[in-house]
């Protein structure tokens, strides 16, 4: 938990610790029982998890299984080697017994892909599984969508805990559940299956009408014009109406307000308390692949109550250490060639890079944010 009251800040760290501690060390003890449960015989581990209380009960191993053309399979792999385009493709998908057809299914990722070639493996691959995208309507309780998270290490427990932090830290987060993952009867591989960020998602979380934004990896934050089209490839619509003017007018204001403005306005168009919780929140779990790192990973949500934009955690398959957890990493990279972290004192004190020119220091001004280890409430320009 990340604790908001003004105690010193050793203190602080040590309440957050113990927090990831205890949740880690819960994690290990069910991994006895994860393990047992992926070791079952099929039909013990499909009847087990058909009796879940829901699809994202997380006390029980969930089973995935799909069916798909392999030439489908082939042709959509080379279409993502030649032009990096992810097309769907028709599946049929039985999620803990329950069988749907003509779902939609195409690769996730980006960094996770890199390598990924004719002879790659379905099973080992990250998918997003759309129930309704061919077929209207379709859904498992409700949910249309669920994301087959790229591995790191052998049970993915990274993410599963930076997802219950982030709960504990009172900021949007994603249902985690371990699933038995199989595509065509190959071997079954034991995956992170997490909630998609949706309308459904954006709904349950936040309850209020607004739109979702995401950030594309190769993007940037920079004000192009009034025209939405100028944006369509940096920024995708996920959930709510489409419309980019609440994000343009956003960018705008962060690309040309004075310093003045920019410290006066700033609290009146992001929820700066949720955002420096979030900074706090990724160095605490050690990951690097944020907003600020090289994947570009970041939602934004804008509420139409408040009229004020809210920074959205999303992938945290790199948190604790997960660069060197021995599954592949960072593709592309050894444990010791990933990014350097960046300090803890300029992620503490600014916006991600593009948001921060030229005014790294009027946002600290904006914010009064402590430095870590430090009692100063503002610091000089470095």
């Amino acid at each position: 938990m990340i604790s908001r009251d003004h105690r010193p800040g050793r203190f602080r760290r040590g309440v957050a610790t113990m927090s990831v501690l205890g949740l880690m060390s819960a994690g290990l003890a069910g991994c006895t029982s994860i393990q047992a449960a992926f070791e079952d015989e099929d039909s013990a581990a499909v009847e087990s998890a058909a009796a879940a209380e829901s699809v994202w009960d997380a006390d029980v191993v969930h089973v995935i299984s799909i069916n798909v053309d392999d030439d489908a399979f082939r042709a959509m792999v080379e279409t993502y080697e030649s032009s990096e385009e992810k097309e769907w493709i028709r599946a049929d998908v039985t999620i803990d017994g329950t069988t749907f057809r003509d779902v939609g299914m195409r690769l996730k990722g980006n960094s996770s892909l890199r390598g990924v070639d004719a002879d790659a493996s379905a099973t080992d691959l990250p998918w997003l599984i759309d129930l309704d995208q061919f077929v209207d309507g379709q859904s498992l309780e409700g949910w249309e969508s669920f994301v087959v998270r790229s591995s790191n290490s052998e049970t993915a427990l990274n993410e599963a805990v930076a997802l219950d932090l982030l709960t504990e830290a009172g900021l949007a987060s994603q249902e985690a559940v371990a699933t038995r993952f199989s595509v065509n009867g190959e071997d079954e591989q034991l995956r992170l299956v997490v909630q998609d960020l949706d309308n459904k998602w954006d709904e349950a979380t936040f309850g209020t009408d607004g739109t979702l934004y995401k950030s594309e990896a190769g993007g940037d934050w920079s004000y192009r014009g009034e025209d939405a089209e100028a944006y369509t490839d940096i920024f995708d619509i996920e959930a709510g109406a489409e419309d980019y003017a609440p994000l343009t007018e956003f960018l705008q204001w962060l690309e040309e307000s004075s310093d003045e403005e920019f410290a006066d306005g700033l609290d009146q168009r992001l929820d700066v308390e949720a955002f420096a919780n979030y900074l706090a929140f990724e160095d605490l779990v050690g990951n690097f692949d944020d907003i600020d790192g090289p994947g570009n990973n970041s939602y934004l949500r804008w509420d139409e109550e408040s009229g004020r934009m809210t920074v959205v955690a999303w992938d945290h398959n790199l948190a604790f250490g997960g660069m060197g957890m021995g599954r592949g990493g960072f593709p592309g990279m050894d444990g010791d060639d990933a990014p350097p972290r960046a300090s803890t004192r300029r992620r503490a004190s600014s916006l991600p890079r593009a948001w921060s020119r030229p005014r790294a220091w009027s946002f600290r001004r904006a914010w009064s944010l402590p430095r870590v280890g430090s009692t100063d409430a503002a610091t000089a320009p470095a």
